[in-house]
């Protein structure tokens, strides 16, 4: 999980009003600094503000200690070197049933398994070249979903492969600390990881009004997160060509007809799945096949490339 990929992460939350309670609104503590690899912004109105932010902070590096794959000792980086992990932590476990869930009802378009072909593209456009057809076929020989063994005991891979939680795991880490701030009794939270997730309105009852940037689009949040994909927001070469979205069933970036697609879902991490998914898809129709399967997912914006 590429987590330097996003530029900012915001937090802003408000204390519940609890019923009888006549005392003066606590006044907003601001804190900035590093979290997931970038600047962040937690701004927080709790009496115990600072303690809480300290508790987001603590929990969002827990989370990369397992998530991340650029910490060496990272509970995915140690399955990836290993290929296999005893007693695997439930979030690496949680996050990885539900990328289980979206690449079955998918057809296989997201795949967290393709970080080899992934780190094949990333050292080929080091070189200054493309792999090749042969090259691609070697590494996508170490993918498949269905090679990936789970349980509470043990995660188990096939020889040379590796996962990868982009495409997943920003989202994931939004529910997480949404999860945090709301057992503190904060329920007015807008996080932002790069994926967003509103937990309540805003603390006059309104919706988040999040703008989707380049489309102008804006979007309603409350109770429900939002995640924007782009096939060629982060490229591997610095001529713009090859997207950072893979696709398993040619191993080259997305030949996408999309230039962005926006979703918002019950959780975060769905959404962010879903999005990267979509980029992946050849027309309305069939993306109308894959939201099937997500009744309570909806697409907010599609922009053709």
């Amino acid at each position: 999980m590429h987590l330097t990929r996003r530029r900012f992460l915001t937090i802003s939350a408000v204390a519940a009003t609890l019923p009888g309670t006549l005392s003066a609104r606590p006044v907003p503590q601001h804190w900035t600094g590093q979290a997931l690899g970038a600047r962040a912004s937690i701004r927080l109105e709790h009496p115990e503000a600072e303690a809480i932010t300290a508790r987001c902070l603590s929990e969002i590096d827990r989370l990369e200690n397992i998530l991340s794959l650029y910490r060496e000792d990272s509970a995915l980086s140690r399955l990836n070197r290993e290929g296999g992990l005893e007693a695997p932590p439930f979030e690496l476990l949680d996050c990885l049933t539900l990328a289980g869930l979206v690449h079955r009802e998918t057809g296989g378009l997201f795949d967290v398994t393709l970080q080899p072909l992934w780190a094949l593209w990333a050292e080929s456009a080091a070189a200054g070249r493309r792999p090749g057809p042969t090259e691609r076929s070697e590494a996508l020989a170490r993918t498949g979903w269905e090679k990936v063994r789970l349980s509470a005991g043990r995660i188990t891979l096939a020889p040379g492969m590796a996962l990868t939680l982009n495409g997943i795991g920003q989202g994931y880490v939004a529910d997480r600390v949404a999860a945090l701030l709301d057992s503190e009794g904060l329920t007015n939270i807008l996080i932002d990881t790069g994926e967003l997730r509103a937990l309540g309105p805003q603390p006059d009852g309104a919706a988040w009004p999040v703008r989707i940037a380049g489309s102008g689009t804006e979007v309603p949040l409350a109770a429900r997160a939002l995640a924007t994909s782009a096939p060629r927001g982060t490229c591997f070469d610095a001529a713009g060509r090859d997207g950072h979205i893979l696709d398993a069933r040619t191993g080259a970036p997305a030949d996408s007809p999309w230039s962005a697609v926006s979703v918002s879902a019950p959780q975060a991490a769905l959404a962010d799945a879903l999005s990267t998914a979509i980029c992946l898809t050849r027309d309305q129709e069939e993306i109308g096949r894959l939201m099937a399967g997500f009744p309570a997912a909806r697409i907010e914006d599609l922009r053709p490339a």
